[in-house]
């Protein structure tokens, strides 16, 4: 399932809106709990995830992943800003085939790229076979439980107006592909059984909980 991709803040407004990357950064941690090991940011982008998760935590490495070799370039550019640019690792590669060997990862997050993975399931499966036992995952989109709710309300009734614009089709589109059935779904055919469903996505700009967005948390077991 794909959709169109979202506007960015600049296009939208010319208010700004505060950075919320560090918010998802911090559920992240308090949800998964992940060892500091290797941590692997699947559609890194141009890294703003992966950065803010290396100012609140340990981790031995991160392994910033993305198909577009333009955006990894942009995550380059962006990691060499930081103090400890050799926490940093780049591949070029999609969630359905990881370029790393099995159980090699503690830690992996994706932030607004499953809506855009050729097969979900595939893609999730995937990242099970990536993780270490006691590994955990967190895969969705969102704004982070502690965003600001002025700026939440604000940064969801943009992105339900510039939908609105695509027509009933793409909103419907929109709705769908954030729905926590639909992330069940994705989960039971990638063979997942013990997992979280955090959030409940849409587009309602008047609940405060919208833009907490909707993730999918689950950890590997210590198989015998």
């Amino acid at each position: 399932m794909q959709i169109a991709p979202e506007r960015t803040q600049s296009q939208e407004s010319n208010t700004e809106l505060p950075d919320y990357y560090a918010c998802v950064a911090e559920d992240v941690i308090r949800l998964c709990k992940p060892k500091d090991g290797d941590w692997l940011d699947i559609g890194c982008g141009p890294g703003p995830v992966s950065i803010a998760l290396a100012k609140r935590s340990d981790a031995s490495r991160f392994i910033l992943m993305d198909p577009d070799a333009g955006a990894l370039a942009r995550a380059r550019d962006a990691v060499r800003q930081c103090s400890e640019k050799h926490r940093f690792r780049f591949i070029e590669g999609k969630a359905e085939s990881i370029p790393l060997p099995s159980e090699s990862v503690d830690l992996a997050v994706s932030r607004g790229s499953i809506f855009f993975w050729e097969c979900q399931p595939t893609g999730i499966g995937e990242i099970y076979r990536v993780l270490r036992p006691g590994g955990a995952a967190m895969l969705g989109g969102g704004l982070g439980s502690t965003y600001p709710l002025w700026a939440r309300k604000e940064f969801i009734r943009r992105r339900r107006e510039n939908t609105r614009k695509q027509g009933k089709a793409a909103m419907n589109t929109f709705r769908a592909a954030r729905s926590p059935d639909t992330f069940k779904n994705w989960a039971a055919q990638a063979g997942i059984r013990d997992y979280e469903i955090i959030g409940e996505g849409g587009l309602a700009e008047d609940d405060p909980d919208t833009g907490l967005g909707v993730w999918l948390v689950f950890r590997k077991g210590h198989e015998a």
